[in-house]
Formats: C-alpha cells, sequence, structure tokens
C-alpha cells in the first residue's frame, strides 16, 4: 500500500472502531466494545505505517539532493 492508503485505511479504522465502541457501549455489548478498541488500534498503526512510510521518502529524497548537490 502506498503512504496515502495506509493513513486513509488508518482513518477509517479509527473511526469505525471508535463508533463501534460507542454503540457497545450504549447497548451495553461488551464484544462491540472491545472489537472498536481493536479497531481503533488497528487504525492507529496503519496511520503510523503511512507517516513513516512519508517519512522514509522524504529522507531518501533529501539524501539524493543532498548527494546531487555534492557531485
Amino acid at each position: 500500500m502506498s503512504s496515502t492508503t495506509d493513513k486513509i485505511s488508518g482513518l477509517a479504522n479509527k473511526a469505525v472502531g471508535n463508533i463501534k465502541q460507542g454503540v457497545g457501549k450504549a447497548v451495553g455489548n461488551e464484544r462491540l466494545q472491545a472489537e472498536g478498541a481493536v479497531q481503533e488500534v488497528k487504525g492507529e498503526a496503519q496511520t503510523a505505517v503511512g507517516k513513516a512510510k512519508d517519512a522514509v521518502k522524504d529522507g531518501a529524497t533529501k539524501t539524493a539532493d543532498y548527494i546531487n548537490k555534492k557531485l
């Protein structure tokens, strides 16, 4: 996946997880609350992966630019 796809998927999973938790809490369904918490954490991880990919890409670009200037 691209970094943008990871970040979008992460945001979607966080949102759905948050909704599941709220619905589970409202109806007294502990399983739904737990599923929501897991999905929210999954979303946070996906978002972090997307940000990490961007950081690596930015670092590689800066390194290449630096090398090209020195040549």
